[in-house]
């Protein structure tokens, strides 16, 4: 097998070919390594590929048996590697504990072979740092791949793996999803376990999952992932049936509530809007029923969540155990400010933290009750260019203007990191210039059955499998 016939399969694709002994988990390893060398250096994806790639341990069989796999440099760990959070506050760091993430990703199969960038502490949507530089977005190398897990898109995308680790706070799976033109879902809240020490961190907001090209992939993911371990906090309505059955069900007829306006400060591009005018469309012409909504909720009770006093401390503690101080050589501009404003804030207002998070589930869940699914756009436009207000390497921006800014674009994704819904960006559109367009379907709690099958259908209706980023594995 050529590079440029491996990047053409999606990981369920490249399993059954380990299965029917067409190739072998170690072949799949130096595929994935020469398609990383290829193409690495132009869109800095992967920083750090692991010296002992081809030895990794991966069960034999499991529904990716034998596919390279990457994780994500914050988040779910693996122990022993390193795992610096885009930091140099944690450079050096090497967790010696397994997440339960990585657990189950080696009992289904894969090889995970290095680490992507992420932006420092995952606190952007540009994944661009001081410790590991900029990644490009291999559609358009002058424009952000999206964070916080955009090494992760950005591998995905260019073919270096056809699946790769991400995590999703605030839209952390589905904005580098949007602009790298990928599957991006970010599960229910307690679908997959943050055990053992990370049990429905971050107030619930950020969950475990990853990023891929096609349906399938996202579904049999979840069926690799899901499940509750001991510890968790609760245990969630577990599904009917696997997740790749869905694939083979009916969808029936469901009420489909539309976002056509903005939900923050961002303007809504016109190539987005009628990319979502054209998905609602399709959806009617499907069976379904479709109704416009309006916006549920305020931006400023998404903004005020990201100004917590208990940021401060954590990121104290964590210095103090590494013997290292929060300062201006540990710390990007932005996120030291941000340290210092929550730093000064008393730690009482925590709780009103936990209050603005019901008051907002309790707001949005009475908006959008009469709907199966909603369809938004992911993004409100396509990838920026690099730098500027949104990262987090920028000295001119405050701490309050970093997060505004944050709030304002991902008008459509956090709001759903704070209600527990799964949600999933689709590839489904594409700019005049070439830049890809995700859409957001938003299922009700614990529904990614339905989120599966409407994808499916959508994939079915509008394939995009045979768009390719200008840079690609292969292509050279």
């Amino acid at each position: 097998m050529r590079v440029s016939e491996y990047a053409e399969y999606d990981a369920t694709g490249l399993a059954s070919l380990v299965a029917a002994g067409e190739v072998t988990p170690s072949e799949l390893m130096r595929l994935a390594r020469e398609a990383h060398d290829e193409v690495n250096r132009q869109i800095n994806a992967v920083m750090e590929f692991y010296e002992d790639a081809e030895t990794v341990a991966g069960a034999d069989g499991g529904l990716f048996h034998g596919v390279p796999f990457l994780r994500k440099d914050i988040g779910a760990a693996e122990a022993g590697r390193l795992q610096e959070k885009g930091s140099r506050l944690f450079k050096g760091c090497r967790p010696d504990t397994d997440s339960y993430f990585f657990r189950r990703a080696r009992e289904a199969g894969l090889r995970t072979i290095g680490r992507t960038t992420t932006p420092e502490l995952g606190s952007s949507v540009m994944t661009e740092s001081i410790l590991s530089g900029v990644t490009g977005n291999p559609w358009d190398l002058e424009r952000a791949a999206g964070g916080s897990s955009g090494g992760a898109a950005a591998a995905v995308a260019a073919g270096i793996t056809p699946i790769a680790h991400g995590s999703d706070g605030g839209g952390s799976i589905r904005i580098p999803a949007s602009w790298c033109g990928l599957v991006g879902l970010n599960p229910s809240r307690g679908r997959v376990s943050g055990g053992p020490n990370n049990q429905d961190r971050s107030y619930g907001l950020t969950r475990e999952f990853i990023l891929c090209r096609t349906v399938r992939d996202m579904a049999a993911a979840l069926d690799v992932f899901s499940g509750p371990h001991p510890g968790d906090p609760f245990i969630i309505v577990q599904p009917n049936r696997p997740y790749v059955d869905e694939l083979l069900k009916p969808t029936g007829r469901l009420r489909v509530g539309v976002a056509r306006t903005s939900w923050g400060a961002v303007n809504l591009d016109q190539e987005v809007l009628r990319a979502v005018e054209s998905t609602a469309t399709l959806l009617q012409k499907m069976g379904h029923t479709v109704q416009d909504i309006d916006p549920p909720y305020e931006p400023v009770e998404y903004s005020s969540l990201y100004l917590d006093p208990t940021t401060a401390s954590g990121l104290e503690k964590a210095a103090r155990a590494m013997g290292r101080s929060i300062t201006a050589n540990t710390l990007e501009p932005a996120n030291l400010k941000r340290y210092e404003f929550c730093r000064d804030l008393p730690l009482s207002l925590a709780a009103d933290v936990q209050e603005a998070l019901r008051r907002m589930r309790f707001r949005v869940g009475e908006a959008i009750h009469a709907f199966e699914i909603l369809l938004t756009p992911t993004m409100p436009i396509v990838a920026v260019p690099h730098g500027g207000i949104y990262s987090a390497t920028n000295p001119a921006v405050s701490a309050e203007e970093y997060v505004e800014a944050d709030t304002a674009i991902c008008q459509y994704t956090g709001v759903f990191n704070v209600t527990g819904q799964p949600s999933v960006s689709l590839p489904l559109a594409q700019s005049a210039s070439g830049l890809p367009i995700g859409i957001q379907i938003v299922g009700r709690f614990g529904d990614e059955a339905t989120l599966v099958r409407v994808a499916r259908d959508l994939e079915d209706a509008r394939p995009w499998g045979d768009r390719r980023p200008t840079v690609r594995a292969g292509n050279s």
